[in-house]
């Protein structure tokens, strides 16, 4: 196992090159949500009803996500645990039992969408018959062709647990690629609406899921594939939502806050405006929050890896450097964000006359004023990594908790009761995560004199650079 670079290469080096595909893949996974709204949004006198439907729609879409990428890193954390054990008979049953998983997640989702989506959509729309349609067909459409979505955040996890990050971006590319034309061909020249936008999306998934699939089979020659693999093995389900049911809580509870957010920017005064700037921001924002996840998921691999060998230097590095490289990236995105925060704004309302003029502004007014907790949502983030490599639960669930509901929902609603809530409500988040990261940060001190510190010093020969 030391020939696996996971275990041999300087980590400052590793984290960079197994780090940038792993965000740039996170990243190209907001791309689908966020290219769908600029489409809808800019399809004249429906746009922004578009844009409302598709807000409405956007928390169970984060829920698919959460659940696929919840599993995902269960599966990270014991696959590349078992990877750095030589444990080869646990790595083929690890794989086996997560395609089992996925279509058991799928069946889930399927069920939702054919007798669900209507409902969860008027709860939110307060009897907008426009948008309840609008928002009730492409929620539909999305959840019953979730198996692009769910099978993909499956084979992308055996890729990155054997270092294969590369193969994993190309299929986000391709994806995303596809996502972007059929969106303009669907929606424009066929006319087919937030239908077209949906077909879009999901048909993009199932790309990136063939080629996710393509590339397993070829290239991970470490993992071995067989239908004997494939029966449920409760000790191995166990042993990957040990970590990753609270993983996929923790990712479900995106779904929750955007949720409870739209609900409570639903009492207030312009609750269309507001409601409508919030899903585009929140779309917007997730370039920078799934930049955090693909670097926290860089840190659950490699130390996963790593505090399987139990090389304690190794494990120092790499948090050291996931921190540093996920304040680096976080601060480039709101140097970017900030400058950018306008023409950004404008591709989300150009074809909606006075009221996208309204919205253009409100949406460039958060942007600028998100942006500035992005830094400490990198670092609650990354610190969420370290905990789960270490396979804790609780841990990272409480930063999970304190970021998304505990902080934001009671910061948002006394803002809603200002006299400006269309400029106050936005210092809700970073205010949540400057709190959140003081607290992440205190709990990683103390959980590294309890892991880490206890560690014999591992005497290894010098190895080339």
């Amino acid at each position: 196992m030391t020939q696996n670079k996971m275990g041999s290469k300087p980590i400052h080096r590793l984290m960079w090159q197994m780090g940038l595909p792993m965000i740039v893949s996170m990243v190209l996974q907001s791309v689908y949500n966020i290219v769908d709204t600029a489409f809808v949004i800019n399809m004249g006198e429906d746009g922004i009803a578009g844009n409302l439907a598709l807000t409405y729609a956007f928390p169970i879409q984060l829920l698919i996500i959460a659940v696929g990428v919840g599993t995902g890193i269960g599966i990270n954390a014991l696959l590349s645990k078992s990877l750095g054990e030589g444990d080869g008979q646990t790595v083929n049953r690890v794989t086996g039992n997560s395609i089992f998983l996925a279509v058991c997640i799928y069946a889930v989702f399927l069920v939702f969408g054919l007798f669900g989506s209507r409902r969860f959509i008027s709860i939110q729309a307060s009897g907008d018959e426009k948008v309840i349609e609008m928002g009730t067909q492409y929620l539909s459409i999305c959840t019953c062709a979730s198996f692009g979505a769910i099978g993909y955040t499956i084979f992308e996890r055996f890729l990155q647990a054997t270092g294969k990050t590369l193969y994993s971006t190309i299929a986000q590319i391709s994806g995303a690629l596809t996502n972007i034309v059929l969106d303009y061909v669907f929606i424009f020249p066929c006319g087919l609406g937030v239908a077209g936008a949906a077909w879009a999306t999901v048909i993009g998934q199932v790309v990136s899921l063939a080629v996710a699939m393509t590339f397993h089979y070829a290239a991970n020659k470490e993992i071995g594939s067989g239908l004997r693999y494939l029966a449920p093995d409760a000790g191995i389900i166990g042993g990957i939502y040990r970590v990753g049911l609270t993983a996929a809580i923790m990712q479900g509870l995106l779904s929750v806050m955007m949720f409870g957010v739209n609900l409570i920017l639903g009492t207030a005064e312009q609750a269309d405006l507001l409601q409508g700037a919030f899903g585009v921001y929140y779309k917007i924002m997730q370039f920078a929050l799934f930049a955090a996840f693909g670097i926290s998921n860089t840190i659950i691999t490699v130390l996963s890896f790593n505090y399987g060998l139990k090389d304690k230097a190794r494990m120092k590095d790499c948090i050291k450097y996931g921190l540093m490289i996920s304040i680096t990236v976080s601060l480039e995105i709101t140097a970017l964000f900030e400058a950018f925060a306008s023409p950004l704004s404008r591709l989300f309302g150009l074809s909606s006359g006075e009221s996208g003029e309204e919205l253009i502004r409100t949406v460039t007014l958060a942007v600028r004023i998100g942006s500035a907790g992005y830094v400490f949502m990198g670092i609650s983030v990354a610190v969420q990594g370290v905990f789960q490599a270490f396979r804790f639960a609780v841990k990272p669930l409480v930063i999970s908790l304190l970021r998304l509901a505990i902080l934001v929902f009671p910061i948002v609603y006394a803002f809603t009761l200002s006299p400006q809530p269309d400029s106050l409500i936005w210092w809700a988040f970073p205010i949540t995560e400057l709190v959140t990261a003081a607290i992440s940060l205190a709990m990683l001190r103390a959980t590294y004199k309890k892991v880490v510190a206890p560690l014999p010093d591992k005497q290894m020969p010098d190895k080339q650079s």
